[in-house]
């Protein structure tokens, strides 16, 4: 399965996320539904509750969203990043690749700013076909049978 990452507020997440699933592939994508607004209604409904950032992560609601998304990405075999995609994105990419699965990013024009670290990445597209190649690829060697 594909962690499909991105920003609540880029428009292009679900017009990947059918793109990949129009070539086989099975994509989660399921957090962009809550909506651009999502985290500002967030931490406005914490805020009038009179809680801090840190006692709204603890939060049943931050708890809930923070162990569905977790699951899906642990079930996840491949991760992408969609940029722009804001400091969660980044941190879920981090963790795949810490947890030996692809990781790749996906920009859509060249980044506002340089950085080194998106080195960390398996590959890096500036090509939403050149992607789906490489996707293909890897998949077929996952599936080949190992000697192991």
């Amino acid at each position: 399965m594909i962690y499909l990452i991105g920003s609540l507020k880029n428009p292009n997440v679900p017009l990947v996320a059918v793109d990949l699933r129009l070539e086989g592939f099975e994509v989660f994508d399921a957090w962009y539904s809550a909506g651009p607004d999502a985290d500002d209604k967030w931490r406005e409904h914490e805020r009038i509750r009179g809680r801090t950032f840190l006692d709204a992560l603890q939060g049943s609601h931050a708890q809930f969203v923070y162990r569905f998304d977790r699951e899906h990405l642990e079930r996840a075999t491949t991760a992408v990043l969609l940029l722009p995609a804001g400091k969660s994105g980044h941190l879920e990419l981090g963790w795949a690749l810490g947890n030996g699965k692809h990781g790749y990013i996906l920009m859509n024009n060249d980044p506002e700013r340089f950085d080194v670290m998106y080195g960390f990445a398996d590959e890096v597209f500036a090509n939403q076909d050149d992607l789906i190649a490489e996707l293909h690829k890897v998949e077929a060697q996952d599936e080949l049978p190992t000697n192991h």
